[in-house]
């Protein structure tokens, strides 16, 4: 190989923290470094892929203000509910508080556009959005249906659902959520990949497992009740979770990775969605999705029987049971379940393509704006040395492990051109059809148990 041959293959394979964290500099002036890139060059476009399907559901997010754009009467009608109000402009960001959200949920969603402006340096276009950091999506489409109405404020989330028009967005957990000890997503892919080496799916108990807090919402009280007793056994092993116990117990039985020993993971609702969806989803073990409610921004290119098992909210034991005996019945196909559901999940939803899902969903944003993005004069510029320089414990350690060391030299995705109307009509139809199918086989279960 020849020197100069040598060279360059040092500089594209060569992993070097080329921006690493300036917290001295920070401590004495309270500014944010200067010496950042302000844009990329010399992108690497040779390896370049078409973005995940889910990627398309950008645009369907967006299809309500395509005919009128986003002008600041909207953004500022957002303001009602929002907890931050985020600013880019010239590639760097700056952030007006309104309210604290629970937790540190705000400033790990801020630390995670923070993340983005270094990986991706002057590719963010200026733009302005509201950013309301609860469970439960507000923007109601109703009051937009009819003509006139003075437009719907555009409001990110971390979730939607049908009835609603809010905009999804990845959560603040991808980033780590330091009061369940739930360590940033890189890691804990890592993390739950090895864990799924550990038991083989054949070995694995076989039933449904859940594990988590039963009262944040009725549902999984009731889930609950489908546990096993000397009585009756609905194939499950279901368990509460006390966060203050494990708190104290330094989170000893709370490790995501630890958890892909059962042959079926069951995922349900809290108050909203819940962040165990991601987890539970890439263990490999085929997961016993409870009717849902609400959607994130991944979930949409996941089908059922594809990717995960669908069960009945109503009468959840039974559709519990006979799913454990199907897939007990069925193991070849059940496995494949499981493979296909944890593939998705460490391939299509691994931090590059999270990170990509914010760029392109910034971006198509940013082109609805009807007006010239401006900095509020309460507003704080935001930089990664202003956020974690001052945070200590498991916020600063969780903040240097999900730390975009150096603007990556590949060009992201190529964003998916958005579906036309038969072809979201044919998804809907052909997870509606897939849900009646296992109602089918469920109904006629049970109706043979009482012949018997």
């Amino acid at each position: 190989m020849a020197i100069g041959e040598s060279i360059l293959l040092f500089r594209t394979t060569r992993k070097v923290h080329d921006f690493p964290l300036d917290c001295h500099t920070w401590n004495q002036t309270l500014t944010c470094p200067k010496n950042y890139p302000t844009s990329q060059l010399n992108l690497d476009h040779s390896s370049t892929k078409t973005c995940p399907d889910y990627f398309r559901w950008i645009h369907e997010d967006l299809r309500h203000w395509r005919e009128t754009g986003i002008t600041r009467d909207m953004v500022e009608r957002a303001k009602a509910s929002a907890h931050f109000r985020l600013v880019i402009l010239a590639g760097k960001a700056y952030v007006e508080s309104f309210r604290k959200s629970i937790q540190t949920r705000d400033l790990l969603t801020l630390w995670g556009f923070q993340q983005l402006l270094r990986r991706y340096p002057g590719r963010v276009p200026d733009l302005e959005l509201m950013f309301d950091c609860d469970d439960r999506p507000v923007v109601n489409a109703k009051p937009y249906l009819r003509r006139p109405n003075p437009g719907p404020p555009p409001l990110f989330k971390y979730c939607s659902d049908v009835w609603s028009l809010d905009i999804v967005a990845p959560d603040w957990s991808f980033w780590g959520w330091p009061e369940t000890n739930q360590k940033p997503w890189e890691v804990t892919l890592k993390d739950i990949k090895e864990g799924n080496k550990r038991v083989k799916w054949e070995d694995r108990v076989p039933y449904a497992y859940w594990k988590g807090n039963p009262k944040v919402a009725p549902v999984r009280g009731d889930l609950l009740k489908c546990n096993h007793t000397p009585h009756v056994d609905w194939d499950t092993r279901l368990f509460s979770q006390n966060w203050e116990n494990e708190s104290t117990q330094g989170y000893k039985n709370s490790n995501v990775e630890d958890q892909c020993t059962y042959r079926y993971k069951i995922y349900v609702e809290g108050w909203a969605w819940s962040v165990s969806e991601k987890y539970i989803l890439a263990c490999n073990s085929p997961t016993l999705y409870i009717t849902p409610h609400f959607y994130t921004f991944f979930i949409r290119g996941m089908s059922p029987l594809e990717h995960f098992w669908p069960i009945r909210e109503t009468n959840k034991c039974k559709s519990l049971k006979f799913a454990v005996e199907w897939g007990n019945n069925h193991t070849s196909k059940a496995q494949e379940i499981g493979e296909a559901s944890s593939r998705f999940i460490q391939e299509d939803v691994k931090m590059e393509y999270v990170y990509d899902y914010m760029l392109h969903l910034l971006t198509e944003y940013a082109k609805l704006l009807k007006f010239k993005p401006t900095i509020p004069p309460n507003a704080a510029e935001l930089c990664s040395e202003s956020m974690a320089c001052l945070a200590d414990g498991k916020w600063r350690k969780f903040m240097a492990e999900s730390l975009v060391q150096y603007p990556t030299n590949t060009a992201p995705c190529t964003m998916p051109p958005a579906y036309d109307p038969s072809a979201l009509k044919s998804i809907i139809d052909n997870r509606t059809r897939s849900i009646k199918q296992v109602e089918m086989w469920e109904d006629e279960f049970w109706k043979n148990q009482n012949l018997k």
